[in-house]
């Protein structure tokens, strides 16, 4: 039998905390059936390459500055602009998003899910929202949320009480799942 190692978190950094339950978050989620979509993760792994690949290419061009000014100009222009369509896709599709995901095997009619967390500075109370991952799809349903205070799933010396966060995550899945579908 192998034993699992508990989960710990550092109970004065709020980024390790988050981590810890982000993670544990989407294990639960992946546990139930729904398949992570890395679609988004793999654009901006590939925008980010295209970035790197045009600074090494300003870095090391045959000339030197004065001949090569025309192409240090463009290399700029284009690291300007995959920079922004990387920050773009951030902020307008991730968000605070920690999970795409497919919809489940077998669904005809669901959607796969968007799960995001916050943790605010200075405060322990996390939240996590389930959410469509196509929200204008007649199968979607409403977006839920579970907010708690951290204190509620860790001991004192900051392991995760695994069961309990477990069977949160679980009731917002289920609440999910039975929530009315959008009217159309």
């Amino acid at each position: 039998m192998v034993s699992k190692s508990p989960k710990k978190a550092n109970l004065l950094d709020l980024h390790s905390i988050k981590n810890l339950l982000d993670e544990s978050a989407s294990e639960i989620v992946k546990s139930r059936g729904y398949v992570e979509d890395v679609r988004l993760s793999n654009v901006r792994l590939f925008l980010g390459t295209i970035i790197i690949i045009i600074a090494l290419f300003a870095q090391f061009y045959k000339k030197k500055f004065p001949e090569n000014r025309d192409f240090l100009i463009g290399c700029i222009v284009l690291y300007v602009v995959f920079n922004a369509l990387l920050q773009l896709i951030i902020f307008t599709k991730e968000k605070n998003a920690i999970l795409f995901t497919y919809p489940p095997a077998g669904s005809y009619v669901g959607t796969g899910l968007i799960v995001s967390s916050k943790l605010p500075r200075f405060s322990d109370m996390y939240t996590l929202t389930i959410a469509s991952a196509d929200p204008k799809s007649i199968s979607a349903n409403e977006p839920v949320h579970l907010t708690k205070s951290v204190t509620q799933w860790f001991t004192k010396d900051g392991v995760l009480v695994e069961g309990l966060f477990w069977k949160d995550v679980e009731a917002l899945i289920d609440q999910y799942a039975k929530e009315p579908k959008k009217g159309k």
